[in-house]
């Protein structure tokens, strides 16, 4: 009868013993027909600036319901005060990609300090019906039209696309040349309800929380669309999605994967607005009910424009270089994503 230890490790078989003889002369583990998919490195970390607008739904609902999980993405969201800030992140490599709702001219100036910084692959235009930036006003102010505001205190969100837009439409709607103070978004409703302010050029969802506590209203909505491209109904592309040429060159197709996988979430946002909605909780000052009742913008991928598309956003550009915001003219189509 064997008096064997219960513990003692059993020999190694005939295979496993082949296995170690080889792992001890220094074969790898590759070379020793492991499968594939242990051997497959991880792939980049893509990390995408975004800041809480409504705007960056689509981005926010494919986090959310792990479309880019699925595709074997690991995405990190960035969040930060201002589309100024998203831009710097993308120039100095700490961001590879920004999420819509992310200022367009922001991302031209990027441009312009970085000739080829990046790729537009999708964009939130926005208009009278599909709302995405308004003027507000405190509830109970006498003010009925723009051109009331002359003379008034107004603020606008930070960074320079924000307030160039913001004293573009008050002179053109008839206020005149005025001054605006730059004020985060989040800060809007609280200097209107408190009378620090008197109107503010601001996005969505801030009118959406001011009108649902009680305290402003909205003056006029979808103003970019008719102040600056002079047809209430044009797209305004004023927020972009992008990623960096370097990212792109680097990783084809986990460019390709990541477009795809933010495409499904501006198809969720299409087709099924009120699960989308939901997705804002957490990025956006919006919470419980208030999502069911911010306007969406609309999306309009890569492969989706059109000429009339191009032109409007060109003439949106043609803006700051007409003011001297940006210090050469910026062309709208060579940023465009290419498959």
């Amino acid at each position: 009868m064997s008096h064997k230890p219960p513990f003692e490790p059993a020999a190694p078989s005939q295979p496993r013993r082949r296995l170690i003889t080889a792992i001890a002369a220094g074969a790898t583990w590759a070379s020793l027909g492991a499968p594939s998919i242990a051997r497959a490195q991880a792939g980049p970390k893509i990390r995408v600036g975004y800041w809480p607008v409504a705007a960056g739904l689509p981005f926010f609902a494919a986090i959310e319901k792990g479309y880019f999980k699925e595709a074997g993405l690991d995405v990190e969201p960035l969040k930060f005060a201002g589309a100024q800030q998203v831009m710097e992140a993308m120039l100095s490599g700490r961001s590879d990609g920004s999420a819509n709702g992310t200022g367009s001219a922001n991302l031209a100036i990027g441009e312009i300090a970085q000739p080829g910084l990046f790729k537009i692959f999708a964009t939130n235009p926005s208009n009278a019906k599909y709302v995405l930036e308004e003027f507000l006003v405190p509830k109970d102010s006498t003010a009925k039209t723009m051109a009331d505001l002359k003379g008034k205190r107004v603020a606008s969100g930070p960074g320079i696309q924000n307030v160039t837009l913001a004293k573009t439409m008050l002179e053109r709607s008839g206020a005149g040349a005025m001054s605006v103070v730059e004020l985060p978004i989040g800060q809007h409703v609280a200097a209107l309800a408190a009378g620090q302010i008197d109107a503010a050029y601001t996005l969505e969802p801030t009118g959406t929380i001011g009108r649902m506590n009680g305290t402003t209203r909205v003056l006029e909505a979808g103003v970019v669309a008719h102040y600056i491209l002079g047809d209430p109904m044009a797209p305004w592309h004023g927020g972009s999605a992008s990623l960096t040429s370097e990212f792109i060159k680097k990783n084809p197709a986990e460019a390709k994967k990541f477009i795809a996988a933010y495409a499904k979430g501006i198809e969720l946002v299409r087709t099924q607005p009120e699960e989308a909605r939901q997705f804002m909780k957490g990025y956006t000052a919006i919470e419980g009910p208030l999502t069911k009742e911010v306007p969406l913008a609309s999306y309009m991928l890569y492969n989706e424009f059109k000429a009339s598309d191009v032109a409007y956003f060109q003439k949106f550009y043609d803006l700051f270089s007409d003011k001297g915001i940006f210090e050469k003219k910026v062309i709208v189509e060579p940023l465009l994503f290419k498959a």
